[in-house]
């Protein structure tokens, strides 16, 4: 029995999955959040999300807290700048009440004042469609202050109207399902970019390389709600060149930043 015990011990890993790669690195994900949401019952804390990026090849991300999008967005702001101030990795993105489009010129002044690049919208949860007048608004303040807009809700139906308009936003739930559709907005619009967190297909991520270009893709996880694994998994494995894959994982949003 003991003899047994030592074998299975001096095992090799059973799958090369287990052993990180390289290729599995991340230098900016997109697509994290903290704080309480109702649908997710589990820890969703600051020190979750740092306990999570510690323990996973991802090395920063542009983070917020959930008091801006369900609660009230300039506390929710403050909240995130507050908190983020000292940690580096961690870079702090935005938030203003779609619903309150009056008061969103002083919310992005603020945020433009802080320092604050990137502005993430919550159509959903705020029931912003995209034809409302307060949309309209507070997309035209985000991009005249010349914001990357990291955009929820589905891309066929806030692509069309963010087009022309030299744009940068970053779709956070395009599905690959979806993913014809976003191909030809995206080969009119070099600002368009899309996570990686839903394109599960075989052949997702590749189809986004080979049809725009690595460009048009950034790393997101969707941290501490959804695992981070299968999502640098899936970049290892890509069929793509190591350049194309530096490019989803880090110098997209490097790019963004400067």
């Amino acid at each position: 029995m003991s003899t047994s015990t030592t074998v299975e011990y001096d095992r090799p890993p059973a799958y090369d999955w287990l052993t990180p790669s390289p290729r599995e690195q991340v230098g900016w994900d997109v697509d994290v959040l903290y704080g309480p949401w109702p649908r997710h019952h589990r820890d969703a804390s600051l020190a979750e999300v740092h306990r999570r990026l510690d323990r996973s090849p991802v090395c920063g991300a542009l983070a917020l807290s959930t008091r801006g999008p369900l609660f009230d967005d300039r506390a929710g702001n403050e909240e995130t700048l507050r908190d983020l101030a000292d940690c580096p990795e961690l870079l702090p993105v935005g938030t203003v009440d779609v619903r309150d489009a009056m008061t969103a010129e002083d919310r992005l002044d603020e945020l433009a004042a802080a320092g604050v690049r990137f502005l993430r919208l919550f159509t959903v949860e705020q029931a912003a469609d995209p034809g409302f007048p307060g949309y309209r608004r507070v997309v035209d303040l985000a991009l005249a202050r010349g914001m990357v807009l990291l955009h929820d809700g589905d891309p066929r139906r806030y692509g069309p109207p963010l087009m022309d308009r030299g744009a940068d936003v970053v779709f956070l739930d395009l599905h690959a399902y979806l993913l014809a559709d976003f191909l030809l907005m995206a080969r009119e619009e070099p600002g368009f970019r899309v996570t990686t967190r839903m394109l599960s297909g075989p052949d997702s991520v590749e189809r986004v390389v080979h049809a725009v270009g690595a460009r048009h893709l950034v790393f997101g996880s969707r941290t501490p709600f959804m695992d981070i694994s299968p999502l640098t998994l899936r970049l290892r494995y890509a069929d793509i060149s190591d350049d194309e894959r530096d490019a989803i994982a880090t110098r997209n949003i490097e790019e963004l930043l400067s």
